[in-house]
């Protein structure tokens, strides 16, 4: 076999490396222009796959900076980083629309949605996002008025050689056009940018506004709830507009819009009822994503729930660790102590009830129950099953029962929808109809039937004790650059560890996991898990941390995208990791 040489026609030498592989280069450091870059990558038409790395670093055009983030090491490896800075003076935004942190996302989310039109079809994608409009590291308005973008790219290949000529045709060809269009205000939709940016502002400011009133949702005349399917979140053509029950009817002054009507859901106990396909679970669902603001055109963009709703069901199998859920489970056949329980295949009941004291402590202040999606057993026992199974036999205390306590000593509202047991109406502050997708107050009515028709059955709770807080051990969350990966929004891989999250409903984007699992880490790496904070105390921090700072709060080093998680889904993933330890808990 012929002797292997150089690329300088020598033999291979010891020593320091002059060819080949490339050393790492610096993200940041300044590589040259434009016209630079396009002679690189031709010049590498032909070589071999890895030489792509030397592009690493910024690179100057007229009207902003391209900085090569992160370079894939071959053809089929999860694509290229790079980012785009556009200069305040060319992106010529006005201040006042960004004004504000709400309204620094809004225009981040219009620009980035204009983005993503413009590479319809290019090599380049960037992270837009659905009908949610989140704060997402794929695009971010800087105090200065700059436009920073963030994008993937799967660098062209033949094979595993440099397609150099198609690379330059998409850095210094496609990519300067599609700024030019999307990322500067002389030549956006102006009037549809202001539009988009105010309708965010009045959203936030409605969900505001919802604790002075005391409220705990809002649903406006005229919103659209259902969705064209299950997996298309955009509105039902011909549907039916809401409209508000008069006797729930309330008016709320928007600062774009000037006063709206719709419904106002009261803090108390809210019974959702009605028939079978009749709208109730649509409202629910309406509700449940209400925590985020909504696209213009969405048909949801007035439909807000206050910022501590969470939504709750039964999950079979899933993992529950050092939970209080005596409420709930009590005088267990095994003599298992439930105001510290533990199982790694909890039963939809035993799921439901850990869920339940999972969200309070994690700070929720409203749950959003459905019960297609809840255990029977735990939401009610009728009257025939109290006199047939004697409360000493039956460990279960259903969440009829607990229901009002809950609001009482801890604060906490409920809205449940409910089509198949009356007996709710003997705890509800308001009782809500469905019918035909049209709202009806029967609050009256349900209590005349209550008090003429009673079920015969026994309260089973005399009150909710207090919340135990749960101390995390921050060692069971590996810290060393763990792998971190958004499996849609039903898992996340989170180094060797799965965490499955179909039940954590609320979750709407695939970027929001990966910021869960970059929430998650980051918690334990800056000792906000230090094994001293509750659960609670930390997640308190996390959440100012995001209030003030945003996507920087989640992580700074990450080159990929993701959206900023609410620490109630960060909260609700670190419970379903199985490798989860607890190291203390406190009253």
């Amino acid at each position: 076999m012929a002797q292997r040489h150089s690329g300088r026609g020598g033999p291979r030498r010891s020593g320091p490396r002059t060819s080949g592989t490339p050393q790492p280069r610096d993200p940041a450091a300044e590589r040259g222009d434009a016209a630079r870059l396009r002679q690189e990558l031709r010049g590498m038409h032909g070589s071999g796959y890895g030489r792509y790395k030397s592009l690493t670093g910024a690179w100057r055009f007229d009207e902003f900076t391209l900085q090569v983030q992160r370079v894939q090491p071959d053809p089929y490896a999860p694509a290229s980083r790079v980012q785009v800075t556009v200069d305040p003076e060319v992106a010529d935004l006005p201040p006042d629309l960004h004004s504000s942190t709400v309204r620094s996302r809004a225009l981040a989310g219009y620009l980035v949605r204009a983005l993503h039109r413009e590479l319809s079809g290019s090599r380049l994608r960037v992270d837009a996002g659905g009908q949610q409009v989140l704060d997402r590291s794929s695009c971010q308005i800087r105090p200065d008025g700059a436009v920073q973008v963030r994008m993937g790219i799967d660098l062209p290949a033949r094979g595993r050689s440099i397609d150099g000529h198609g690379a330059a045709h998409t850095l210094c060809e496609e990519l300067p056009e599609v700024v030019d269009a999307a990322l500067r205000w002389a030549v956006a939709d102006q009037r549809a940018a202001r539009e988009f940016v105010d309708s965010l502002e009045d959203t936030d400011a409605l969900r505001a506004a919802l604790p002075e009133r005391g409220l705990v949702a809002f649903v406006a005349d005229g919103a659209i709830l259902p969705r064209r399917s299950g997996i298309d979140e955009r509105p039902l053509r011909e549907a039916v507009p809401f409209s508000s029950p008069e006797s729930m009817r309330v008016r709320i002054k928007l600062p774009n819009r000037g006063e709206i009507t719709g419904m106002g859901v009261p803090e108390g106990i809210t019974l959702i009822v009605g028939g079978g396909f009749h709208g109730k679970s649509t409202l629910l669902r309406a509700l449940e994503h209400g925590v985020y603001d909504h696209v213009p055109g969405d048909g949801r963009e007035l439909v807000v729930a206050r910022t501590d709703a969470v939504k709750v069901r039964a999950e079979d199998g899933r993992r529950v660790h050092r939970v209080d859920v005596s409420p709930f489970v009590s005088h267990l056949p095994t003599g298992a102590d439930t105001r510290d329980f533990s199982t790694d295949n909890a039963s939809g009941s035993t799921s439901q009830a850990a869920s339940i004291t999972e969200a309070v402590e994690a700070g929720a202040g409203v749950l959003l129950v459905d019960e297609d999606t809840a255990a029977t057993n735990l939401m009610i026992r009728d009257a025939r099953m109290q006199a047939l199974v004697a409360k000493d036999a039956e460990p279960l205390t259903p969440f009829v029962d607990l229901i009002r306590p809950l609001h009482t000593t801890h604060g906490v509202s409920t809205v449940l929808v409910m089509g198949g047991s009356g007996d709710y109406m003997d705890v509800a502050d308001h009782v809500l109809m469905m019918d035909a997708y049209r709202a009806r107050d029967v609050t009256a009515q349900a209590r005349e039937l209550a008090e003429a028709r009673p079920t015969g059955r026994h309260t089973e709770a005399e009150g909710y004790p207090p919340m135990r807080h749960r101390v995390v051990d921050p060692a069971c969350i590996g810290t060393d650059r763990p792998k971190i990966r958004a499996r849609g929004t039903d898992a996340l891989s989170l180094g060797e560890s799965t965490i499955e999250l179909r039940g954590v409903e609320q979750i709407v984007d695939s970027s929001q996991v990966t910021g869960i699992g970059l929430a998650l880490v980051g918690m334990a790496r800056r000792g906000l898990l230090d094994g001293r904070r509750t659960l609670r105390e930390a997640l308190e921090v996390l959440g100012a941390d995001i209030a003030e700072r945003g996507v920087h709060a989640v992580d700074e080093k990450f080159v990929g995208d993701f959206a900023v998680p609410r620490p109630l889904e960060v909260a609700a993933a670190l419970n379903r990791l199985r490798v989860l330890r607890i190291g203390d808990t406190r009253t």
